[in-house]
C-alpha cells in the first residue's frame, strides 16, 4: 500500500490517503505537486483505495507538502508520517 500524506498550512496532522498501485500513487503525487506549482487555488478531491468510504476535498492553497511512502508492515502503528525519524542513543 503505498500513502499519500498532504500537510495543511495551520493544521498539525496529515491527511493522508492510499493507492494500490505505485502508479497510481505517483500520478496522484504529481497532479497534487503541478496545482501547487500552478500557483492558483484549487480544490483537490481524493478518494482513499483502502478505506472506500473515506473522501476529502482540499484547497490546493492550503497545502505546505505532500509526501509519497510506501506503508508496510514493519511500520510502527499509530507513527506519523515524515521525512525522517528519530532514533535513541544507547
Amino acid at each position: 500500500m503505498i500513502s499519500i500524506d498532504l500537510a495543511l498550512k495551520y493544521t498539525p496532522l496529515p491527511i493522508s490517503v492510499q493507492r494500490k498501485e505505485v502508479e497510481d500513487a505517483q500520478a496522484l503525487y504529481e497532479q497534487i505537486v503541478n496545482s501547487l506549482k500552478s500557483g492558483t487555488s484549487e480544490l483537490i478531491e481524493l478518494t482513499c483505495e483502502k478505506q472506500t468510504e473515506k473522501k476529502v476535498a482540499v484547497m490546493s492553497d492550503q497545502i505546505s507538502a505532500v509526501i509519497l511512502s510506501q506503508k508496510d508492515g514493519s511500520a510502527a502503528a499509530g507513527r506519523v508520517p515524515g521525512f525522517f525519524a528519530l532514533a535513541d542513543a544507547e
